[in-house]
């Protein structure tokens, strides 16, 4: 019988007598190496024959398993290995699918250990590139077994970390053997997604919460070791093979993580999380995470606003790293959706509930909540206007000032629940957004920066009752007009005996500049002025008032503009003198001391050395008879002012007379230094962009005169010479300011006059402009004579007899 065995033993295929050779009766002695190689060598040599071998293991691998015998499974696995390394031949793919199926195998054992061995041989297998395609090797068992592995909850921590480190081992070379072979299944598919982006996910939030711990040396040993770092290299790797159409298959896993174990609220960690997304993808893609981050935003709306902010908060950060590479197409699809979240956010705080009814348990939580959202949302919109060019910058600045309510004029923005406390806020936030976007904005062409569509609403915000949308308005104008960060060296409003000592930077102004202060310096001024007017102004407007005059002076200012403000700072003198205005003592008091530190800068920056001896004797005797009048004694916490401002004249003064004598002795202009400083009204309601209706009517009334029959005989054409347009050059400041006075009393007119006079004017006006009418639309309704003689009238009947069209008689030049 013994020798039967062995005669059927010798007649055994050779590839299964090398097989069996490997295998040592102890299997603590390990892989018989001699054995080995010939093995190897047989492989190589016959490789029709590689598949048997595997599969020839693979039977034995499974006996082992079933049996429990660890040490040959082990053995067997090695030299599956070692095979795998060695060939690479056309019928590898037939030896692949054994060695797949004996990892499956200890892949599904309850043992630790065998887990992890297949874990090792298939990241082995995952580092070999394959010559050959194949077109039926699934990996979907793969991707399941270990994402299952990183949620291992075995009860040793040691034996847990080692199951959790292979499984994420295990997904890196899953991804690495199938991202780019186009024939297997796509592992960016949602189904794989949403198993391995999670998986790395918690093991990344785990290892935080490890981390948060004091480590042990002997932790700290093994720290390179630790599985938050593996797994943050694996997320990377992840993130860095994703092309154009896979970033939002890899980061809608991220969003639903964070949603589900409510992540956002502690902002760390999601933080975190988008900051490994921003630097592990491709720069120009960075534009595709902002987007779904502004997609989960909105579908947050009605969310907890813990969550919004957690949500804008990552918004924050990601916005800061794509500065270096795109904020994509949809630049004010950006801002539309923060301005949105903002307007949102007002409306949730003033109603204290999602749905527009009223909770008054759990108001002022939310109202708290609130406020530090729509914090972190002008956050973010200044983060986002700082990565865009200054061109783009202008049109954000544009698109949110189309948004700020003005009650009567865009009726479909306001707050649907919240009143006028509703838009009121809103017209705060989005004046601070817009603070955060001029902050360091930086433009050498100020008109095309500027435009008028921009500054004129902007500047009427200026002129509102409330203190806190005025000072926001300075504070813009502040950020578009310095151009070379000096506002900090007028932030204090004082006398300094010599500038140089705030090292202002002052650079030449430009035709730009020029123009633009042509164009929009009476407007400045105008509310300049409008805004001392103003009985609730504090300490902070007029600081910043001043430094805003200041600015001009330095960023704006050439010879007519510093003849201008010098007007501008003696008006202000006479406003504060002035007993119409109703003004409290501390607004006059502070007004005086503006314009005397405005006038002991501007005399300074002129170098005209009579106009600052002038100045520096007013202040010195102010200092002496009366030093409520100066800064040092006005812009304090408890300043000492008197009970009434009665006998403020003599010496206290700065004389207009005086400053036009000694500037005109420096070629300044002295007939418009003398001529007193009177605003500009250009009738702009208080609360809205509209133009007021005594100026529509004034407009009226100047179309009707220079349309008024009497005006009919055509003046013969006058000589255009040399002369002329010099003449027309030099009168058209004295017609300007008699245009302005022409207007001023229109406006008086309709303001102060009773109701049956102006409503008879009206009426005159109405007849007199539907005879206008009806003789224009006469002209332009009744048709041109016809061809054929026929006369028709207004009413399309025709009178007389109507030629046929075969018997007119037509021109030579119409016949072809």
């Amino acid at each position: 019988m013994t020798g039967v065995c062995g005669c059927c033993g010798a007649l055994r295929p050779r590839y299964k007598r090398l097989v069996d050779n490997i295998f040592p009766e102890d299997p603590e002695d390990g892989l018989v190496k001699a054995n080995m190689e010939k093995l190897t060598f047989y492989a190589l040599s016959a490789p029709e024959k590689l598949d048997r071998i595997g599969a020839y293991l693979s039977e034995r691998l499974s006996r082992d398993v079933a049996r429990h015998r660890y040490g040959y499974v082990c053995i067997a696995m090695e030299a599956l290995d070692q095979l795998l390394m060695a060939c690479h031949c056309q019928s590898i793919n037939l030896f692949v699918e054994s060695f797949l199926k004996m990892v499956r195998k200890l892949l599904e054992s309850d043992k630790p250990s065998l887990q992890i061995l297949g874990t090792n041989s298939f990241v082995k297998f995952a580092n070999i590139e394959e010559d050959t395609p194949s077109y039926h090797r699934s990996y979907d068992f793969f991707v399941s077994r270990f994402s299952e592995m990183c949620h291992s909850s075995y009860e040793d921590p040691d034996i847990r970390t080692k199951i959790r480190m292979a499984g994420i081992k295990g997904l890196q070379g899953v991804v690495r053997k199938t991202v780019n072979d186009e024939l297997q299944a796509n592992i960016w598919d949602p189904q794989h997604m949403d198993k391995i982006v999670p998986s790395l996910l918690f093991n990344l939030q785990s290892g935080e919460r490890t981390e948060s711990r004091s480590p042990s040396p002997l932790q700290a040993e093994k720290e390179k070791e630790s599985p938050v770092e593996l797994t943050e290299r694996c997320f990377r790797e992840l993130l860095g093979r994703a092309a154009y159409g896979n970033i939002k298959n890899a980061v809608t896993p991220v969003l639903m993580h964070l949603d589900n174990h409510s992540l956002w609220e502690g902002k760390t960690f999601a933080v975190r999380c988008f900051k490994i997304i921003m630097y592990s993808i491709q720069s120009q893609h960075s534009h595709l995470v902002i987007q779904q981050l502004l997609g989960h935003l909105d579908a947050n709306s009605k969310n907890s606003a813990t969550v919004r902010a957690g949500i804008v908060e990552v918004l924050l950060e990601a916005a800061a790293i794509a500065a270096s590479g795109s904020v994509g197409p949809t630049v004010l699809e950006v801002f539309n959706t923060l301005l949105r979240q903002l307007r949102l956010s007002v409306d949730y705080e003033l109603t204290g509930s999602y749905d527009g009814s009223t909770n008054i348990g759990t108001k002022i939580i939310k109202a708290h909540e609130e406020r530090q959202l729509q914090e972190a949302v002008i956050r973010t919109i200044g983060s986002f206007a700082n990565t865009l060019p200054t061109y783009q910058r202008s049109e954000v600045m544009l698109f949110i000032m189309g948004k700020i309510p003005v009650p009567g004029v865009h009726p479909a923005l306001l707050s649907s629940g919240s009143g006028p406390e509703g838009t009121r806020m809103i017209q705060v936030m989005l004046l601070k957004s817009l603070v955060q976007v001029t902050a360091g904005f930086q433009t050498t062409n100020m008109l095309t920066a500027l435009p008028s569509s921009f500054l004129e609403p902007l500047l009427s915000f200026s002129l509102t009752e409330d203190p806190e949308v005025r000072l926001l308005v300075l504070q813009i104008l502040l950020s578009l007009i310095d151009r070379h960060e000096n506002t900090p060296k007028f932030s204090n409003i004082s006398i300094i005996s010599d500038i140089s000592v705030l090292k202002i930077k002052v650079d030449k102004c430009s035709r730009q500049d020029n123009l633009f202060m042509k164009k929009h310096g009476q407007q400045l001024y105008r509310h300049i002025y409008l805004g001392c007017k103003e009985q609730n102004s504090g300490r902070k407007h007029y600081e910043t008032l001043f430094a805003l005059l200041g600015l001009i002076s330095v960023e704006l200012a050439n010879e007519e503009v510093v003849v201008d403000l010098i007007r501008l700072a003696l008006a202000l003198q006479d406003l504060a003198l002035s007993t119409d205005e109703a003004l409290p003592v501390f607004n006059r008091c502070a007004i005086h001391a503006l314009a005397a530190a405005y006038l002991n800068l501007i005399c300074q920056l002129t170098t005209v050395p009579a106009f600052c001896q002038h100045i520096h004797e007013v202040i010195e005797v102010r200092q002496k008879a009366s030093p409520y009048l100066l800064p040092e004694s006005v812009f304090i916490d408890n300043p000492k002012l008197p009970s009434s401002l009665e006998k403020v004249e003599g010496d206290v003064l700065f004389l207009q007379s005086k400053i036009t004598e000694v500037l005109g002795g420096s070629g300044y202009n002295t007939e418009r230094l003398g001529t007193p400083y009177v605003p500009q009204y250009t009738d702009e309601d208080r609360l809205s962009k509209r133009k007021s209706i005594g100026e529509t009517i004034s407009l009226q009334v100047e179309v009707e005169s220079r349309n008024s029959p009497e005006k009919e005989e055509r003046t013969p054409a006058e000589e255009i010479t040399f002369e002329t347009l010099k003449n027309a050059i030099v009168d058209s400041v004295g017609m300007e300011e008699q245009e302005r006075e022409r207007r001023r009393q229109v406006v008086e007119k309709f303001q102060k006059a009773p109701f049956e006079e102006i409503a008879a004017h009206c009426g005159a006006r109405a007849s007199l402009l539907q005879s206008k009418l009806n003789q224009i639309f006469e002209i332009t309704i009744r048709p041109p004579p016809s061809p054929s003689g026929t006369i028709s009238s207004g009413y399309g009947q025709s009178q007389g007899r109507s030629v046929p069209i075969y018997e007119m008689k037509f021109p030579d030049l119409c016949v072809y």
